[in-house]
């Protein structure tokens, strides 16, 4: 990166705490090794909750609920490119559902036992954080349905230029 960009990003960061958020090494760094401490600095409160803590936002409150814009969704913890519009659809479940990754190597899948019931958490696999669930009810091709949280994503019109 130029350094006139990085003092670009710097001044920036300066005036938006999610861009701040945004601003992840492009280096090789493996940034699933960073403690809890960095994450709690790194994220918004909401972000943190959701990402590092397994939280769930309330239905139908998303930011992306009802994004209609085409292109690309990101982790809003790290930036890796995680969804696109293409796979977007209304579920009718109150998150952002979407029926494939952008990538099968984007996301990791765990088994979830928590809450009483078993599910399948998504992941990202480049940072770890909680995206949301998949399920396997979708009335699309791939009747996966990726139930993920508006505040695990950020859509390509809302990353920093």
């Amino acid at each position: 990166m130029s350094s006139k960009l990085i003092h670009i990003l710097a001044i920036l960061l300066c005036f938006n705490p999610l861009m701040e958020a945004l601003a992840m090494p492009t280096d090789d760094t493996d940034i699933r090794t960073k403690d809890e401490t960095f994450w709690k600095e790194k994220l918004p409160p909401e972000v943190y909750r959701i990402a590092r803590e397994k939280g769930t936002e309330k239905a139908f409150t998303g930011k992306y609920y009802h994004e209609a814009t085409p292109g690309k969704y990101y982790c809003s913890a790290c930036n890796a490119p995680l969804f696109s519009s293409e796979t977007k659809f209304d579920s009718g479940s109150g998150w952002p559902s979407f029926s494939d990754a952008l990538d099968p190597n984007a996301v990791e899948l765990k088994k979830d036992t928590s809450h009483g019931m078993t599910r399948t958490e998504v992941l990202c696999k480049k940072c770890g954080a909680h995206l949301g669930h998949l399920f396997e009810d979708s009335p699309t091709p791939t009747g996966n349905r990726y139930c993920i949280n508006s505040a695990s994503l950020v859509h390509e019109k809302d990353m920093p230029k």
